[in-house]
């Protein structure tokens, strides 16, 4: 029985469906503004580079332990979202953002959704996934997460955990339909998460970057909900593991 269970952790269980990218973190110095305009001139210093978007779900669901498959746009690397930070004090300059219009549709009738418990759609909107693609794989698969910029509707009734931050969730409010209000998981940064309008909350921390936390809060939820089939104590566990990656600079896995 033993030998069952560790065999069927290191079963790759999850798959990940998105468009991934390249995070780029350029840190910077700067000692004055430009003569010529009211800006900052920086002096880049250091560079960190890291895997973003769906990609970023996938490498935290493994550091949390669990194998992760992923089917995502295959030029990831020349969608780049470099950010210009001050060193001293981790304030972004500002951010550029490179070939996110050039990530081509997912095949998604190709996928073998059945090989994985549970199936993870990280939508970040920019052309992979449409709302029949994902409509289409929450029918062919029981146990559906998805994490979406898209504006909800019935289309997503399907899938079994909806989750989304408080401004998206702000924003489709007005026209969200009755079937999917109980699916709904709302991220509410320093307060914590809602599900079925109760308020998990967090600890108070020192935040020093919030880039990357839906994804890892989406992973720590996947993760303990493979392992538990328990909504709350998921919750809970993904909770604790944004408000650990918070307080790291850049974007970070657990």
């Amino acid at each position: 029985m033993v030998d069952e269970i560790i065999q069927a952790r290191w079963q790759t269980r999850i798959l990940v469906i998105g468009e991934s990218c390249k995070d780029v973190f350029c840190y910077t110095g700067c000692a004055r503004l430009a003569p010529e305009a009211p800006v900052p001139v920086v002096v880049p210093q250091e560079t960190v580079t890291n895997y973003g978007m769906a990609m970023n779900v996938q490498r935290n669901i493994i550091a949390l332990g669990q194998k992760c498959a992923i089917v995502t746009n295959p030029n990831w690397e020349e969608v780049t979202k470099t950010r210009y930070i001050y060193k001293n004090t981790n304030q972004m300059f500002i951010r550029v953002d490179k070939n996110d219009d050039k990530v081509g549709p997912c095949s998604v009738g190709d996928i073998k959704l059945n090989d994985y418990e549970i199936v993870v759609i990280s939508d970040y909107c920019k052309g992979f996934l449409t709302i029949d693609d994902i409509n289409f794989i929450a029918k062919q698969h029981p146990c559906v997460f998805l994490d979406t910029k898209k504006k909800l509707g019935d289309w997503c009734a399907p899938v079994e955990f909806i989750k989304i931050n408080n401004y998206e969730y702000e924003r489709t409010i007005d026209s969200l339909p009755e079937s999917v209000k109980d699916k709904l998981i709302v991220t509410l940064g320093s307060k914590g998460c809602q599900y079925r309008n109760k308020v998990y909350g967090v600890k108070s921390v020192d935040i020093k970057d919030v880039s990357g936390a839906g994804d890892t809060f989406l992973s720590g939820l996947v993760v303990k909900y493979l392992d538990t089939k328990d909504i709350e104590q998921s919750l809970i566990y993904a909770n604790e593991c944004a408000t650990a990656v918070v307080q790291k600079k850049g974007v970070s896995t657990v």
